[in-house]
């Protein structure tokens, strides 16, 4: 079905800038970029999907459930994005809140051209219909800085005017009834989010997510293109992967901002790793998880192989619990995805609760913030992100969008929340507004 051949480009670092400039021609790409992180359970540095040969487009209606039957039928590489609101599909529950970016519920392709880059080498992967393409093709990529020039990637300056969808005072009075909810017992902990937004903007897609890139350098990195829509997300989270019978989720709770003092930015690293707070927001979502997993795992198989570990990136220290799982080999890939979605992170405990009162409380539908952007393997295998940290973007309606959210529980001090939302914002209205 797909013909393979390798690729040792002369400089990985060139071809990656110039097969990302060349893949800007499709109507369909997802780029997937580990920016060279070394972790253990990566498949590739970098991956590109291209130009749909079939695709699936639903709401939230059955939606896992047509999802199984286009992954069984298709058997092959496909790639997409689940949004928050396919909890909708899972449980009794809705999404009501302001949508301005009118992104479908969930979007998969099976594409048609496939770029998997490991170390120095790229394994291409074609339909075997457009398998007469490839050499052509790396021409094209090769020479593609001309497409630069050609179609004029450096957009006008255009002044980004950023709103707030919910205003400061609002904020406060917003947590404080989360905390009433807390403290009468009805939730342990929520993951409480707001918008920022730009109406009347017109941006770059590939400069916007080439300089929040540069700032970030996440391990999770994606840019997605379908249509009019796009996705620039400096994601360091791994939502879930699984491998052969080995499943993995690596939630992250606990956020602190990086220090241009060496001695400072040790210090609030360490400051972070024993935190009270945030050591029991992250070990919240560590049982919530460890919950999720044993729906499908086998009897005794749940682990945490990681608990509240400190990672530095760019921008902020995060603490970060690696859990894993066993499933039976004859386990459906998309019944995995299923009993863990949303991921906890995003939701809170218990997490149908949580979702009730987030959707009450919350003024935006999140979409495909707090949702996954990955990739089923032809075997079944996955892994997916979460979309936290990104910038969407709705051309024909020229409305930008990022949402940032922290957890709430019963130790919160609403300024305190209000500030690490303002830090985890940072690199998005940077690259926004200069």
């Amino acid at each position: 079905m797909r013909t393979t051949q390798i690729h040792q480009p002369n400089d990985i670092k060139n071809f990656k800038q110039n097969i990302l400039l060349w893949s800007q021609q499709f109507d369909e790409v997802v780029w997937l970029d580990s920016n060279n992180h070394k972790d253990q359970y990566s498949n590739y540095d970098a991956v590109l999907a291209v130009e749909a040969f079939t695709v699936l487009r639903t709401d939230f209606f059955d939606a896992f459930e047509r999802l199984k039957e286009y992954q069984n039928t298709t058997n092959d590489w496909i790639f997409g994005f689940l949004t928050y609101d396919l909890k909708n599909t899972t449980e009794k529950l809705k999404s009501e809140n302001n949508d301005g970016l009118d992104f479908p519920e969930l979007y998969f392709f099976q594409p048609k051209k496939l770029f998997l880059i490991k170390n120095n080498l790229v394994e291409i992967q074609y339909l075997n219909m457009v398998d007469d393409e490839i050499e052509t093709d790396l021409d094209a990529i090769n020479s593609s800085h001309d497409y630069l020039t050609k179609n004029s990637l450096n957009a006008d300056e255009n002044n980004i005017k950023i709103k707030l969808r919910i205003q400061k005072n609002e904020y406060f009075d917003k947590v404080t009834k989360m905390l009433a909810h807390i403290h009468r017992g009805d939730i342990y902990e929520a993951n409480f989010c707001q918008e920022f937004f730009a109406e009347n903007s017109e941006i770059n897609p590939l400069e916007t997510f080439k300089k929040l890139n540069t700032i970030s350098k996440p391990p999770f990195a994606s840019y997605l293109k379908f249509e009019d829509k796009y996705l620039m997300s400096a994601s360091p989270e791994r939502y879930i992967k699984k491998s052969g019978t080995t499943v993995i989720s690596q939630p992250i709770k606990g956020t602190a901002k990086r220090s241009d003092n060496k001695k400072e930015d040790l210090k609030l690293a360490e400051d972070l790793a024993k935190d009270p707070k945030e050591r029991s927001e992250n070990i919240m979502i560590v049982d919530l998880v460890r919950n999720d997993l044993s729906h499908t795992a086998t009897k005794g198989s749940v682990e945490v192989k990681e608990l509240c570990k400190v990672y530095s990136f760019l921008q902020v220290h995060q603490m970060i619990s690696t859990l894993q799982s066993e499933v039976p080999l004859k386990t459906n890939p998309l019944d995995i995805i299923k009993t863990t979605f949303p991921m906890g992170s995003m939701t809170g405990a218990p997490k149908i609760s949580a979702m009730k009162i987030i959707e009450v409380l919350e003024e935006t539908k999140r979409g495909l913030y707090a949702g996954s952007v990955g990739y089923f393997m032809p075997n079944g295998d996955f892994d997916f992100n979460v979309i936290i940290r990104s910038i969407l973007y709705n051309a024909s309606k020229k409305y930008v969008s990022y949402s940032v959210g922290s957890a709430i529980t019963a130790q919160s001090d609403p300024l305190k929340e209000y500030e690490e939302c303002l830090i985890k914002a940072k690199a998005m209205r940077e690259v926004l507004e200069n």
